[in-house]
């Protein structure tokens, strides 16, 4: 039977953190780490899934896979079958395999990565030809609707359509993406990651939370997207008179300044001025820390570290609550940068956090067919 095998990337975001469902700016990049999925065909009706890295099989009929069907790891498979599903007849049973070297649960989008290679994998099984921008929908569908985290559409976009050595200045509300060229070896730096090990979970309501916030923000400032809030001074008064309480305040600031943040950092980044895309960076995890509310004390001693061994900038990347920071630093600098994380989370009773050096990487694709 037909065997189809794709890849997708993992993704890291430079700056523009908590926006993209807010009809704002982000600027990720995929990179080396991903997910592969191999799909083959069955003779039946039963879709089969198994992870290399994870434990249990799980085993359904194709006719009855509904949102709730299956949880954990196995729903994001599922789910990209499912979305699949609601636009392409399905007439076979699959057997699908999942293998990873992207770490789950660290801020790099696993999750997405799974949707994504089972989702081309699946389409391209089908013979079917549907442009990368209609899958990363799809693959946002299968997040928001199957597994039920309402995330916005930057991390299936920047798996499936980033390019190398290229960031993705991606502008949600007007689903416009710029792909920005990026030269770190000419300035002799690179982006670390710090995955800290600590918890990152988005389905226990937190990330929810964040977004709903958001949305009454925006119902109470009458637009359809905190985008679209361009003088902050004004909009927070309207907030104050309104009777909101401090907490929506804090939420609309960290996202009109975080889209101010995202346009400033794709200026730097043209003028190759990493000093000033290094502070942009600092800012933003300050406003996520302080304002967003979604950052940790693990995610804070790597960006505490990070600045101590002479980053340009670092902050907590993904939905927060646990997870990775990204660094931008000097390559001399990266095993300073290494030393100091080690010990310095021994030293606060932290699991000894894993170091990551990334660059931007080629989105998503068919890493063979046959039959």
């Amino acid at each position: 039977m037909k065997t189809v095998i794709a890849r997708a990337p993992g993704r890291v975001n430079v700056i523009g953190e908590h926006t993209d469902y807010t009809g704002g700016f982000v600027f990720p990049m995929a990179i080396e780490l991903g997910v592969t999925a191999q799909l083959s065909k069955r003779t039946d009706q039963i879709v089969s899934m198994r992870s290399k890295q994870l434990p249990g099989d799980f085993e359904f009929n194709l006719s009855e896979l509904t949102p709730g069907l299956v949880t954990g790891w196995a729903a994001y498979v599922a789910g990209a079958v499912w979305a699949v599903k609601q636009n392409l007849e399905i007439s076979f049973g699959i057997d699908i395999s999942i293998d990873a070297d992207l770490p789950l649960g660290a801020g790099m989008s696993s999750s997405a990565a799974v949707e994504c290679s089972v989702i081309l994998a699946l389409v391209t099984l089908l013979e079917k030809d549907v442009p990368m921008r209609e899958l990363a929908r799809w693959a946002k569908r299968a997040e928001n609707e199957f597994v039920g985290v309402p995330t916005g559409s930057m991390d299936q976009v920047a798996s499936l359509m980033s390019k190398a050595d290229h960031l993705m200045l991606f502008d949600t509300r007007d689903d416009v993406i710029d792909l920005i060229p990026i030269d770190l070896t000419s300035a002799d730096a690179t982006f670390v990651v710090i995955d800290t090990r600590s918890k990152h979970e988005l389905t226990d309501g937190s990330y929810a939370q964040r977004r709903d916030d958001c949305e009454e923000a925006a119902k109470i400032l009458q637009v359809k997207y905190l985008r679209d809030i361009t003088d902050l001074d004004n909009a927070i008064d309207s907030l104050i008179s309104a009777g909101a309480n401090n907490r929506i305040i804090q939420r609309l600031r960290h996202v009109v300044t975080e889209n101010q943040r995202v346009l400033q950092a794709e200026a730097a980044l043209k003028a190759s001025n990493l000093q000033q895309l290094g502070e942009l960076i600092n800012q933003s995890h300050a406003s996520l820390r302080d304002d967003f509310e979604v950052s940790c004390p693990e995610l804070n001693l790597a960006v505490s570290i990070a600045i101590e061994s002479g980053a340009f900038g670092a902050r907590m990347m993904g939905g927060g609550f646990g997870g990775s920071t990204i660094t931008l630093i000097s390559n001399h600098l990266v095993e300073t940068l290494k030393e100091n994380a080690v010990v310095g989370f021994k030293q606060a009773g932290y699991l000894s956090p894993k170091v990551y050096l990334v660059t931007a990487s080629e989105g998503a694709k068919i890493v063979s067919t046959h039959n």
